[in-house]
């Protein structure tokens, strides 16, 4: 069981492995991380009932999306410690205490497998009980069970199971991204200071997190972390700062990947929400947009025209009462 996070919230991305583990120097985005990973994930889940969200966001940030010195030496991508009963290979790291034992797997997908068996004990029981779709309570759960001390644990797979858009593979649904190429996937990893172009994250608050590039996250009721375009600013120029496909924060802007971008415009980098939190309702201005209206509240643009039985091209009139929610009727 994992008592270390190796990386917080995915906001800074990077790994794929193959099975047999990573080439030396080579560091990989989270998207090819999951495209690698997704199959044996959703495979698990069917074969042990541990929803695919949860395998691929806990194999993302336990092992750093498998940049980890434990998921590169030792294949172990879940941070599983020894336990008496085992009898595999042993890796020592200082971890809750100096020289902790971790598992080591003969590959990577070992680890996958010791995972799904290591959640059968009874001490996870009672999350079997829960819904396969119900990937925020398997990570309330979880951490509840003992399985990290980082009391962020269960934001931290809830966050990035919502950016890559995970819990679509416990419905059955496929994810896919767009393959990145240049010189970010060929180039070794800095071992002292971050590239001139990579971003770095400071933590400032538990909202606010700013990048080394100036570039600001903030979190839109505490719930929707976006970003505010500059000067000069696409999608392709979020994209490469936040480590992201351009594709990607079009589809959550509701926005074609070509469009230009106002300086002072919200861009959320993941996605909206099925209705507003703070309001049921929203009173029109003259020529206001629905998308316009979309994007305050962080709604999904499909949903308020679906709750509204408009198009979701629709210009609105001065007074016209928008729902942000379902309506109860």
């Amino acid at each position: 069981m994992l008592q270390r996070i190796i990386l917080p919230l995915g906001v800074v991305f990077a790994t794929a492995l193959s099975a047999q583990g990573q080439p030396p120097g080579q560091r990989f985005t989270a998207e090819e991380y999951i495209s690698e990973w997704k199959e044996v994930a959703t495979r698990k889940m069917k074969e042990h009932g541990i929803p695919a969200s949860i395998t691929l966001a806990q194999g993302l940030l336990e092992s750093g999306n498998g940049n980890s010195e434990l998921a590169r030496k030792s294949n172990n991508h879940f941070g599983i410690k020894c336990t008496p009963d085992w009898t595999g290979g042993r890796t020592y790291h200082d971890d809750d205490k100096k020289d902790d034992c971790f598992r080591v797997y003969k590959d990577a997908a070992q680890s996958y497998e010791d995972h799904a068996k290591f959640l059968q004990r009874p001490r996870y029981a009672a999350l079997f009980e829960l819904k396969p779709t119900d990937y925020e309570g398997w990570a309330k759960g979880l951490k509840k069970a003992g399985y990290a001390t980082d009391p962020n644990y269960p934001s931290k797979l809830i966050g990035l199971i919502e950016r890559y858009e995970l819990h679509k593979l416990d419905k059955g649904i496929d994810v896919t991204y767009k393959p990145r190429t240049g010189p970010a996937n060929a180039s070794k990893p800095s071992t002292t200071k971050p590239a001139a172009n990579k971003p770095t994250r400071n933590r400032r608050s538990d909202d606010v997190v700013e990048y080394h590039m100036g570039r600001t996250v903030d979190s839109f009721e505490g719930r929707i972390k976006y970003v505010t375009t500059k000067e000069g600013d696409d999608f392709r120029k979020l994209a490469t700062e936040l480590e992201m496909t351009h594709g990607m924060l079009a589809r959550w802007n509701d926005m074609d990947k070509n469009a230009k971008l106002a300086p002072g415009q919200r861009i959320y980098i993941q996605p909206k929400r099925n209705a507003s939190k703070s309001s049921s309702t929203h009173v029109a201005e003259g020529g206001e947009t629905l998308w316009e209206v979309s994007q305050r509240y962080g709604v999904k643009l499909s949903r308020l025209a679906k709750y509204n039985g408009l198009a979701e091209e629709a210009r609105l009139e001065a007074g016209q009462r928008i729902l942000l929610r379902k309506s109860k009727r």
